[in-house]
């Protein structure tokens, strides 16, 4: 225990708060809560014999802290929950997977409503649905949406300014807004039709539908009575397919969680009007929490976005502060919400329904990463390694004959993409096509980077046989870095030589290995090499793209490059420049009638 931890553990009171670790650099690395700060505290600095090795490994970096007294618990949980969520701490438990999870949203404050996929929400009145827990998830409800009901999809642009219907109206999932006279009244209806849908209240929708097709029939409007039947008939299909697993058509969200050798995965349920919509499987980093605080902490932050509230959740096992959670999620909703763990009956048959699905996903998990694992063993011992290979880089380059050259830098930590190390590199000053110019400027441009920021790899794989291995190795050798890691080649297999396999070569050694006996280390580089691939060709299809804009935009008589950049700017891109009007074009500063009219007849050309 340094000093500095020594002194603050001593000044420690023994009132509830809130307890922030930091390393070295004084980042926060975990916030937790006690009810005794002085007991909590002293479980790290001072009962140091029986700590697992997620904790023991937490304490090893831990070089300062910093505590908060509150005058409750419960104040002590509501600031923990603000400072995770402001400081997003690498060791806390935090529901993410890199990215915000996909949502549908509604704005009713529009004449005639569209439906779109986002990624957040803002404070725009708007309707929002979800989180759905995958895109696929939310594609296929979408998908849902549009046959059934026909909503419009297009963006506001374009909205106004179609001349002819899209393709969705040709095959009648969309109503055609943009050209034909759907009142506005009539399409509100069906909005509020939809947005019921999304609730998961298809049973009043088809109620409604149904009084609704029966006027029309006493009316004699024949044609629009079909369409509401069509549309009375597809929601009773999607119906069909949704399990009813609640007898008593409440809303419910089930959560359970399962936890193994340092993993976690939460399962959740989502049932409406008795029906089970969704199955979503949310793995969890587990920082240092036990079981018991893991599940808190999802149901803390699963709900602090999540648009709509059930009035009961069922869990799986116990959690801290169920009545602060329960307050909180009250407020919010506006309605009492009850969090329970069920014993008996239905609710608990839910509960085991989703301890099953939860433990079964774990163990594909767990599964998963022992084939990962035993692949990285298979590689070091292919390869003669002296360490694990838990970090490789693969470089490729890409260009059209020559022009637009960048190479993308993929990175895998113990046998998955590590998205996060990802890097590209616009190649610079090299006017004729040379690979060897452009993997020496990429490698030199990695390598000088300081190792906090970036560490070196325990692999680096070159794509391509013997002549790129010796590139590479030659760069390296320039650069003073050899021997510093270890360094492969894979090779493309010659069908018509009879090769079955690609060929993976190392340095000083003519001939390629013998992978038969480690086929799956074969398959770990395959997968390494083709990400690479796949991360610079787009990267440069990319880069190709924006300059053919620009050099569109270029040939515009009185469009220079200051015009140009506030144009893409603005529009975000040559499509929407192309689908905005006249008017939206010329009250662009610097921009007039005359000016507005020539962009849009070149494009249009």
């Amino acid at each position: 225990m340094t000093d500095i931890i020594q002194e603050k553990y001593q000044a420690a009171p023994h009132q509830p708060g809130v307890y922030l670790m930091k390393d070295a650099k004084g980042k926060i690395l975990y916030v937790g809560k006690a009810k005794s700060l002085k007991k909590r505290l002293a479980s790290y600095f001072v009962k140091k014999q029986n700590h697992d090795p997620k904790t023991a490994a937490l304490i090893e970096l831990i070089k300062d802290f910093d505590t908060l007294t509150t005058a409750s618990d419960h104040e002590a949980f509501i600031l923990e929950s603000n400072l995770i969520k402001e400081h997003n701490p690498k060791y806390n438990v935090i529901l993410k997977d890199g990215k915000n999870y996909p949502l549908l949203r509604i704005d009713l404050n529009e004449p005639y409503p569209a439906i779109q996929k986002v990624r957040k929400i803002k404070n725009d009145k708007a309707l929002y649905f979800g989180p759905y827990s995958s895109a696929a998830s939310v594609n296929r409800t979408l998908k849902q949406i549009q046959k059934i009901f026909r909503l419009r999809k297009c963006k506001q642009t374009q909205f106004k300014n179609r001349s002819r219907p899209c393709l969705n109206y040709q095959i009648k999932a969309c109503l055609g807004l943009c050209c034909n006279a759907v009142p506005e009244e009539e399409y509100r209806k069906t909005v509020q039709d939809a947005v019921l849908f999304l609730k998961g209240k298809s049973g009043q929708v088809v109620k409604k539908l149904k009084i609704e097709m029966k006027e029309y029939a006493v009316k004699q409007e024949f044609e629009k009575a079909a369409q509401l039947r069509d549309t009375m008939f597809a929601i009773e299909n999607v119906m069909e397919r949704q399990s009813v697993v609640s007898p008593d058509l409440k809303d419910r969200d089930v959560m359970a969680l399962a936890a193994a050798k340092g993993r976690a995965v939460v399962t959740v349920l989502v049932i409406r009007s008795g029906r089970l919509i969704d199955t979503a499987h949310y793995h969890l980093e587990l920082g240092f929490k036990e079981p018991l605080e893991i599940l808190s902490a999802f149901v803390d932050q699963y709900y602090r976005d999540n648009v709509f509230l059930p009035s009961f959740i069922l869990l799986n096992q116990e959690i801290d502060n169920t009545e602060m959670i329960e307050q909180m999620l009250t407020v919010k909703k506006g309605k009492k919400v009850v969090i329970s763990v069920p014993v008996r009956g239905e609710k608990r048959r839910l509960k085991e329904m989703a301890m099953i699905n939860a433990q079964r996903e774990l163990d594909k998990r767990l599964q998963k990463e022992e084939e990962e694992r035993a692949a990285i063993l298979m590689l070091k011992d292919l390869l003669q390694m002296e360490q694990l290979p838990e970090r490789i880089e693969c470089f490729d380059n890409s260009n059209l004959a020559g022009q637009d050259p960048v190479s993308g830098m993929v990175v895998f930590k113990n046998g998955r993409p590590f998205k996060e190390g990802y890097r590209k590199f616009i190649i610079r000053d090299q006017d004729i096509q040379d690979d060897y110019a452009y993997m020496y400027q990429v490698l030199e441009r990695r390598f000088l980077k300081d190792t906090d920021e970036m560490p070196f790899p325990d692999l680096l794989v070159v794509d391509g046989g013997k002549g790129q291995l010796g590139m590479a190795m030659a760069v390296l050798k320039d650069l003073k870095l050899e021997g510093r890691f270890c360094v492969a080649g894979l090779a493309k297999k010659n069908e018509a030589k009879g090769e079955t396999h690609d060929k993976i070569y190392i340095p000083n050694r003519s001939n390629p290995l013998n992978t038969n006996p480690s086929l799956k280390a074969l398959y770990l580089l395959q997968q390494v090499r083709d990400e690479a691939h796949r991360f610079a060709i787009t990267f440069q299809r990319r880069r190709r793209e924006k300059r053919s804009e620009t050099s569109v935009l270029d040939s515009v008589p009185g469009i220079g490059p200051k015009k140009r950049q506030m144009l893409l700017r603005h529009f975000k891109g040559i499509a929407r420049i192309k689908g905005a009007s006249l008017e939206e074009i010329a009250e662009l500063p610097g921009m007039n009638e005359d000016l507005a009219h020539a962009v849009k007849q070149v494009l249009q050309e």
